[in-house]
């Protein structure tokens, strides 16, 4: 009896000297009973090494896996999406020969499932039950992605009238790597710190990745935040997959720290979004039943219903809950590499991907035995939504669409590719106080997506909790600052929808030059949001450029057209004295007015008849970014890589980065602009910083880079000090303090703020209203001098999410943005993060305006870099 407990004990811990004879075979993984087909190739007669040995690479996967599925007639295998460095996303859809052989009628009649309309022309009972099994959407969490060698290898080989059953009553979607380039980054870094003897101190380097890690993509991203906002090429993919098939049930394997067990949703009951069926809860939880099983049978500690939510639905687990699905959630523990010693004991690789695949064979099990009833549900999700769509008063929601085509265009690709019906408007619509012109678009709610349309358009000030494992409000026409409002029977009229928007991804309208080749001068606004791409591009040829500081308006081709603040000029002559002929000038803005959507005007003179004169000094002279940003040790990741992301993939834009610890190596004057995003920057030599200021450059900072600066006597921001109610005196109990604290966090919320249009961080915007999102209680001071502070929050700033009361309070009237001068240099700081998961397009420009304008902000309108009291 002794020896039976002490084994299960060392099976729980995952020991170390277990690893070399228990839990390097396949059987340590694989249930007990079962026979495989031996024509079928294991992982280890392909690899040379059994799974878990070492952390398979993306490579090593996805050859393994394409030599499974030519082996199988159970598999059939497709690339889904590329990652940015051009490694393929896999999905193995696993069923029945027989399956195999009508798959897509078996799919033709899925999706009929989810419609009303033709809900009635499939048996539920004779349809198999689709389970969407994915796993390591972050890199560094790769239990699951190995675990996926293991499930998919038992699905392909196991034998026996169970696995019959099981493959001709499912469809399984399997996605092994959701993440594949933090994924191979991730197998690197641990592989090559691996010792022959296994070193299990939480110190060794191996457990201990830089910055960034592999939990992210690419560029930094967590993938798991972009399944509702995809704009990256492996979540636009996957959510391809997931609309074409609307699988019943998805998984998503992620991992935890390291002194966890377990955990297996549902998560906390009070954290469970509104638009979330009670439904979908009951069979998360009935589900949950089946994993519990399971990890008893093998002495897994484990816990469910506590840590985490389902209120943020752009992560993995809770965009299927507005989609007809349920989204399961599964933590493991991590060992990070090989081994490591926990508060538990020794965690061993092999034993989180055992847990791993163990929870993928329960999800299957549960799915198997509770077939009808997910299809039951998700076929009463759609007819419910319709119902609820009837009875709800908003019946469409109108957005204006007639300002930046190219915040429009990607507006309405993530319409399309969350499968949103949007139509034209064949007229002048009024709500809210709003004017809508024709062609507004209209989002009418009686559609299938109404729940996701509903949890993506609503405004939420009123919460049923105070803690939010992720963001509280994601709105999604503020994020592209676009007018939109709420229509109701009345508003919307009989007549209002027109043409529907196409389903295939917006293009940008092509646009040419209004007007003959001119021998003086072209212009373009600067509204659009591929402007600044445009300018860049003009710029990197060393075409002379100046931007309007005034307002002017002038005869055209197109007639009398106003130009507002932000008006790019291009001089036809001055450019000729630098070499570059008319023709050529026409012929490259064309070229660049087609690529970025962006109109631009041939004039013949440059006599305005209002506003000043093309040749005024109120046209200055822009110049090339030349763009410096500090990476690594400090620096979030997250802030960086959007920067990254928006100036390198989005715009075009060059940017170099630096290690923060290479920083004071580097030759500052090789660059005119330094970007620090959200961190801490001790380590750099502020002489030497000031010294390159003075020259004229320019220095952005955002969040805690701007508290940095404002240390260091860079920046004239100065941040309100967060002081404690010395009047409270009343004892609370020791169980409230985590709720207490975190119901002070700011964890994403969308806010007001004003915006100056006439300042050159405005150009571009047309109204000053701008909504702003919001991480973090470091709040800006209101500065004295009244031109230093071009955005400022206003005194009623709460638009959607949750903020706790003492820091609305703080954050009325404080500032966003405060601009101070250096010498000839300017320092902008910014209270929050402009560029936000790539998703808040709407405040992208303020950043973009401070490197192209940055320079040209007038000293006049800025006091010393001496600090602003109260």
């Amino acid at each position: 009896m002794k020896s039976i407990f002490l084994l299960l004990i060392l099976n729980v811990l995952g020991f170390s000297f277990l690893q070399g004879q228990n839990e390097l075979s396949l059987e340590y993984y694989l249930p007990e009973g079962m026979s495989y087909n031996e024509n079928i190739p294991t992982p280890e007669s392909i690899l040379g090494h059994p799974v878990g040995k070492w952390h398979i690479s993306h490579d090593k996967m996805v050859w393994y896996l394409q030599t499974l599925a030519a082996a199988s007639d159970r598999i059939s295998i497709e690339t889904y999406a590329r990652s940015y460095e051009d490694r393929p996303l896999l999905l193995l859809t696993i069923s029945s020969p027989q399956n195999h052989q009508n798959i897509e009628a078996i799919r033709e009649a899925h999706i009929k499932n989810t419609n009303p309309a033709t809900a009635k022309e499939v048996k539920i009972e004779e349809m198999p039950v689709v389970v969407y099994q994915g796993f390591s959407i972050h890199g560094n969490e790769a239990s699951g992605g190995n675990a996926a060698l293991i499930l998919a290898y038992h699905l392909a080989a196991g034998e026996g009238k169970a696995m019959d059953d099981l493959l001709q009553n499912t469809v399984i979607l399997l996605d092994p790597c959701f993440n594949p380039d933090g994924f191979h980054r991730f197998s690197s870094w641990v592989n090559m710190h691996k010792s022959k003897n296994p070193i299990a101190q939480p110190d060794s380097r191996e457990l201990n990745e830089p910055n960034p890690n592999g939990r992210t993509n690419h560029y930094w991203f967590d993938l798991n935040r972009d399944w509702l906002l995809t704009q990256h090429p492996e979540s636009q993919g996957r959510i391809e997959v997931f609309h074409r098939w609307k699988p019943n049930i998805l998984t998503d394997h992620h991992e935890m720290g390291s002194n966890a067990t377990f955990f297996f949703q549902p998560g906390i009951p009070s954290r469970v979004n509104p638009n979330i069926p009670t439904k979908n809860q009951e069979l998360t939880y009935k589900i949950g039943e089946f994993h519990a099983k399971a990890l008893d049978k093998i002495g897994s500690l484990y816990y469910t219903q506590e840590s985490y939510d389902d209120f943020y639905v752009g992560k993995g687990s809770t965009y299927p809950d507005v989609n007809g699905c349920i989204g399961i959630l599964f933590e493991q523990a991590s060992s990070r590499g090989h081994l490591q010693q926990t508060e538990n004991g020794v965690l061993s690789f092999p034993f989180t991907i055992r847990n791993q695949f163990q929870t993928g064979l329960s999800t299957l099990e549960a799915a198997y035995n509770l077939r009808t009833d997910l299809l039951k549900f998700q076929q009463s999700f759609y007819k419910n939504a319709l119902q609820q769509a009837d009875k709800d008063n908003v019946k469409a929601y109108v957005v204006k669409t007639d300002k930046d085509n190219g915040r429009v265009r990607h507006f309405m690709d993530w319409l399309n590719r969350h499968h949103i019906e949007a139509y034209y408007s064949k007229e002048k619509i009024t709500s809210e106080g709003k004017s809508f012109p024709e062609k507004s678009l209209v989002i009418p709610t009686h559609q299938l997506q109404y729940t996701l349309i509903k949890a993506s358009f609503e405004k939420y000030t009123t919460f049923n909790d105070s803690l939010f494992y992720d963001v509280s409000s994601w709105t999604m026409p503020l994020a592209f600052n676009l007018d939109y409002a709420a229509l109701d029977k009345r508003a919307l009229g009989r007549n209002a929808m027109g043409e529907k928007m196409q389903n295939s991804l917006a293009t940008m309208p092509k646009r040419k030059i209004i007007g003959d080749e001119s021998d003086y001068a072209y212009v373009f606004r600067w509204d659009e949001y591929y402007a600044p791409r445009m300018l860049y591009n003009l710029l990197k040829k060393e075409i002379i450029a100046k931007v309007a500081s005034q307002p002017f308006g002038i005869e055209t081709a197109a007639g009398f057209q106003d130009f507002g603040y932000g008006t790019i000029m291009i001089p036809v002559g001055n450019n000729q004295e630098q070499f570059i002929d008319k023709a050529t000038l026409k012929s490259f803005l064309e070229s660049e007015s087609s690529k970025n959507g962006v109109e631009v005007y041939a004039l013949p003179t440059g006599l305005t008849p209002s506003g000043a004169d093309l040749g005024s000094r109120t046209f200055e002279r822009l110049r090339l970014p030349k763009i410096l940003m500090i990476v690594g040790k400090g620096v979030s990741a997250y802030d960086a890589g959007e920067i990254w992301h928006l100036l390198d993939q989005r715009l075009d834009i060059e940017v170099t980065l630096i290690d923060s610890d290479d920083f004071n190596r580097v030759d500052l004057d090789s660059y005119n602009t330094l970007v620090l995003s959200h961190g801490s920057y001790g380590l750099i030599n502020t002489l030497d910083l000031q010294h390159w200021l003075k020259k004229g450059n320019t220095l952005i900072t955002m969040r805690g880079a701007s508290k940095w600066a404002s240390d260091q006597n860079i920046s004239n921001a100065t941040f309100k000090e967060n002081t404690p109610d010395e009047n409270n005196t009343v004892r609370k109990p020791y169980i409230e303090v985590g709720r207490e604290l975190g119901a002070q966090v700011i964890g994403g919320a969308i806010f007001e703020a004003n915006l100056d249009l006439t300042h050159p961080l405005g150009y571009g915007y047309s109204t000053a209203n701008l909504p702003v999102f919001r991480r973090g209680t470091q709040f800006m001071e209101a500065t004295r001098n009244d031109y230093a502070m071009p955005l400022q929050y206003t005194s009623n700033p709460l638009i959607s999410g949750y903020v706790s009361r003492p820091n609305l309070k703080d954050l009325e009237n404080s500032a966003a943005i405060v601009v101070n001068g250096i010498g000839r240099g300017r320092v902008i700081a910014m209270a929050d993060n402009p560029n936000f998961r790539a998703f808040w397009y709407g405040t992208n420009k303020l950043f973009l305006n401070g490197i192209f304008f940055g320079h040209t902000i007038g000293g006049a309108t800025l006091e010393n870099r001496a600090k602003e009291k109260k």
